[in-house]
């Protein structure tokens, strides 16, 4: 066959398998709903949430944010202790959960042996599928005994009456129920998702650098700091604020496990609150007032979480230019 006959079949085959200019439009149409979808959603959800919350914005004014005040009876509604429980489990839980998360990635993309990679990777996995309720319900009736009767008593003992560390380390009832509790469920709730994803990521980048690396003498803990974070660190903050967007947002363990106490506390084993677990306790009751104010928690925490990522954006641009 001649070069004349190749490229007129060539053409042919490529005029057959081409798409019509209508069903190409179809799918940009389609494409382009679903992502204004998106964007009207959370519109949507946005300007929902402000509008029930508005009543207590403006009832309150910015005292609603730094009051410590939730008084039923006498309709006083503050969000300072909610705020500050949900900030202070989140960061417990990111203290606890990133390092380990890290850890379970990289042993098993570098230290694990064959045999042993299948079934960790998979319980890590299987971890991800157990429901919220279930981790809460694990957390009241066996971490919390055990975390009482092992830790708050023991280190409440050792601490009580230190300056600094007996403020922060010393539970007037042990009862296991706490700020800290709450936060190592919160822990070990992340851990899967970011251990999954970072897991992923360390095994995408090319083997040809951890041979090299190794090549000229580097030791593995040379290779994981100086070529396989630096390579997957945008992917690590993304999977990170994933695991921070999740327990800013948990409810029912948080719930189970918190002691959903009102009160500001400067020791992290008291019990305390979160906006999520105030929310799930009161709204079926709420009326009127209290409806609008625990609205306005959920706004709050909304726009906390929206903050966050945004943070997470600019922060792996950063990151991604460097």
């Amino acid at each position: 066959m001649s070069t004349a006959d190749d490229a007129g079949a060539r053409m042919s085959r490529a005029q057959r398998i081409k798409p019509s200019s209508g069903s190409d439009k179809l799918f940009e149409l389609a494409s382009r709903s679903a992502a204004y979808f998106v964007l009207i959603l959370l519109a949507g959800i946005m300007i929902s949430m402000v509008i029930g919350g508005w009543p207590a914005f403006r009832e309150f004014g910015p005292g609603f944010l730094t009051s410590s005040v939730w008084d039923t009876q006498s309709e006083q509604y503050g969000a300072w202790p909610a705020i500050v429980g949900t900030l202070t489990t989140a960061l417990i839980a990111m203290v606890v959960g990133v390092p380990l998360s890290l850890g379970i990635a990289i042993f098993l993309t570098q230290l694990a042996p064959g045999w042993m990679k299948k079934p960790v990777s998979t319980a890590v996995e299987l971890l991800a599928a157990v429901p919220s309720i279930i981790y809460g319900m694990w957390g009241l009736f066996v971490f919390v005994p055990l975390f009482a009767a092992f830790v708050q008593i023991p280190v409440s003992s050792l601490t009580e009456g230190l300056p600094i560390v007996g403020t922060i380390l010393y539970a007037r009832s042990p009862s296991g129920l706490g700020i800290l509790t709450a936060g190592l469920i919160l822990a070990f709730m992340i851990v899967p998702f970011i251990a999954s994803i970072t897991r992923d990521m360390l095994e995408q980048i090319p083997t040809v650098l951890r041979e090299s690396a190794y090549g000229i003498g580097c030791t593995t803990w040379e290779v994981v700091r100086y070529v396989l974070l630096p390579q997957a660190g945008v992917s690590i903050i993304g999977a990170t604020m994933l695991g921070l967007g999740r327990a800013l947002g948990e409810t029912m363990a948080v719930t189970f496990v918190v002691g959903n106490a009102n009160r500001l506390s400067a020791s992290i084993f008291d019990p305390g609150s979160t906006i999520a677990s105030r929310v799930a306790n009161e709204f079926n009751e709420a009326l009127g007032m209290q409806m609008s104010a625990l609205i306005a928690l959920g706004c709050i925490l909304f726009f906390v979480t929206f903050a966050v990522l945004v943070c997470a954006r600019l922060l792996v641009a950063r990151v991604g230019k460097i």
